[in-house]
């Protein structure tokens, strides 16, 4: 796996979430109340072809959990880990650490998401 292994970090403003309200698909933009920047731990992988017909595929995801209140009050399940600058670098360095990991997302932001509706889908 990546964890513990191949770690990245994505800086956001802003991010959506898809709801469904009264049966509909509604899409809402949540933003820190404080407009800080939110820096978002993700995992990222390289994955090569064995028979190398097809091209490198690199790709990420961003890590979540458990919704901050707020973000489960707007009806959405999960919210991004936004973490600390000061564990930027242990994060970006994992070594194999994975207890120094989970630690960095017991720390984590928790900054007051609010939102709004983006569209109704």
């Amino acid at each position: 796996g990546t964890f513990g292994v191949s770690h990245g970090l994505i800086v956001l403003s802003t991010f959506f979430e898809n709801v469904e309200v009264d049966g509909k698909n509604q899409v809402l933009q949540f933003t820190p109340k404080d407009h800080s920047d939110m820096l978002v731990a993700c995992l990222w992988s390289h994955w090569t072809d064995p028979t190398g017909v097809e091209p490198d595929l690199l790709s990420f995801a961003a890590i979540t959990d458990d919704p901050e209140p707020e973000v489960a009050a707007a009806g959405h399940d999960r919210t991004i880990i936004n973490i600390k600058p000061e564990h930027v670098d242990a994060w970006l360095n994992p070594n194999g650490d994975l207890q120094r990991m989970y630690a960095i997302f017991d720390d984590k932001q928790h900054p007051f998401y609010e939102h709004q509706l983006e569209r109704a889908a």
